[in-house]
């Protein structure tokens, strides 16, 4: 008897996680999103790890597989990649959303503007990941259907 209840205990367990993505996906469907990060994260970096949190919260809601995400990076933004050079809660944190998919765009401006050499400045920053402009690239985004989020 035990064993049958456990077997219908797993298998309504089963049921339910593997209804969890179904349901999210009939709320929230297919997204595109660009999340502009152009401010400090303050102390500790708190404010990039609350970014990243968010990011992730947003894929687990709606699932990986429905969701095109593009972080884009200016002005003071940039410190979020600048800082995880030093920071390990960070960089598994990006580690964690690239592995879904998620794209990390740098601002060129700022780069340039800032004397910032983005190979060695930067953590996990390559050169396709460069934009010209960060605000032009959230408007190009934009036009293309993301939806806009500033964390």
């Amino acid at each position: 008897m035990r064993l049958m209840a456990r077997a219908l205990f797993a298998l309504t367990f089963g049921i339910f996680v593997l209804a969890q993505p179904a349901m999210a996906n009939e709320r929230y469907g297919t997204q595109k999103v660009v999340y502009h990060i152009n401010e400090d994260g303050g102390e500790d970096s708190k404010g990039y790890m609350g970014a990243m949190r968010n990011i992730q919260n947003h894929i687990n809601a709606v699932g990986a597989g429905n969701l095109e995400v593009v972080v884009v990076m200016r002005g003071n933004g940039v410190g979020l990649v600048m800082n995880a050079k030093k920071d390990d809660r960070l960089q598994t944190a990006i580690g964690s959303l690239k592995s879904q998919n998620v794209a990390f765009h740098v601002c060129n401006n700022t780069l340039e503007g800032r004397n910032i050499n983005y190979g060695d400045d930067l953590y996990d920053v390559w050169e396709e990941d460069i934009v010209p402009s960060g605000v032009a690239e959230l408007s190009r985004l934009q036009a293309m259907g993301y939806t806009y989020i500033k964390p």
